[in-house]
């Protein structure tokens, strides 16, 4: 089993950014929310990533998991959480940007442990991006003056290049790095991260393993978005961008098909296969849900194992296929936004 900041986790874990990130009256209820929760940790996914950011200041996933841990506080010593922070005061709907002042790490954590109200010990904080007017090595050492003072376990990084993983780690110890990794995000496997990770012995957490749910094949077509979704806002759900990508979904359905389990199952588990394999780290997918049966299905994919054909065969069809639009709306290069 891998270990964040000493404390064990399951090879899947769970991202929260859809339990509260959502356009107004779309959120879950908390009762749909904590099902989804719940089965998470039966499931042994119990490392949960959230954020300040995502939703409003009074309804984020800080006020979720505070109101979680209220009505099921046997829970608290279970999960690991880590919580992305480090923006200016709003979440993403509002426009939040990097902000890696030491004044504003420490307005970023101090809110982070008001709200959790001590609930739940925050294990993991990360600035959400990498502010491109401030150092690195100064918002590492701001945020590091929490661990050693006990109020946090641990400091994650999120979106960074190789360079920026190097410098941060000659500051403090990283606990981890989050970064988008999945079968059309591979980026990791050629821009260094993933062996700047293993150099330092980064446990590395693949967010959007399923490429936003484009992966599961429940999406045909850009119609199938509800005009409030935000992934329109995505260059890969455009157009004939979509149509170009989706010919990626109908190959490992494919494979799926032969095995017998979903394409999103099978999209998990390329990325687990990669965990500790030819000198890269541990990998562990944070796919996000927002339904107790969609983490059920997630989880299944712990125990479903590609055989060495199988991960040439997706090797193979990788070779061939380029995904077609950006990762991120705008420039998916921005400054702050690395990797």
């Amino acid at each position: 089993m891998p270990s964040i900041t000493g404390k064990e986790v399951g090879p899947v874990g769970f991202g929260m950014m859809g339990l509260t990130l959502k356009p107004p009256g779309k959120t879950p209820s908390n009762d749909q929310s904590f099902a989804a929760m719940k089965a998470a940790l039966a499931n042994g996914a119990n490392n949960w990533n959230g954020g300040e950011i995502y939703g409003p200041p009074e309804a984020n996933s800080l006020q979720l998991l505070n109101a979680y841990f209220t009505k099921y506080p046997e829970d608290a010593d279970k999960v690991v959480i880590s919580i992305k922070g480090g923006c200016n005061v709003g979440g993403i709907m509002a426009g939040a940007k990097p902000n890696g002042t030491p004044e504003n790490i420490k307005r970023s954590i101090d809110e982070c442990l008001r709200v959790l109200d001590g609930k739940k010990f925050l294990d993991l904080f990360e600035a959400a991006r990498v502010d491109p007017n401030v150092p690195v090595e100064t918002t590492i050492a701001a945020i590091d003056e929490y661990v050693k003072a006990g109020k946090i376990g641990g400091i994650a990084l999120s979106e960074v290049s190789a360079a920026t993983i190097r410098k941060a780690a000659k500051v403090a110890k990283i606990s981890a790095v989050e970064v988008e990794f999945s079968l059309w995000a591979t980026d990791i496997l050629e821009n260094g991260v993933a062996a700047a990770c293993a150099e330092n012995d980064i446990p590395i957490i693949a967010y959007s393993p399923i490429g936003r749910g484009f992966l599961t094949g429940e999406l045909q077509k850009p119609e199938d978005l509800a005009p409030d979704d935000l992934r329109r806002h995505f260059p890969r759900f455009q157009g004939e961008a979509f149509y170009e990508n989706l010919k990626l979904v109908k190959e490992v359905e494919k494979i799926a098909s032969a095995k017998r389990c979903t394409a999103g199952q099978v999209a998990l588990a390329w990325i687990q296969a990669h965990s500790g394999a030819k000198g890269l780290p541990v990998i562990i997918p944070i796919p996000g849900a927002s339904t107790d049966k969609r983490v059920n299905e997630n989880s299944k994919s712990a125990s479903i194992k590609l055989s060495d054909s199988e991960m040439t065969e997706i090797e193979d069809l990788l070779k061939n296929f380029k995904p077609t639009g950006g990762r991120y709306p705008g420039d998916p290069k921005a400054a702050y936004l690395e990797g």
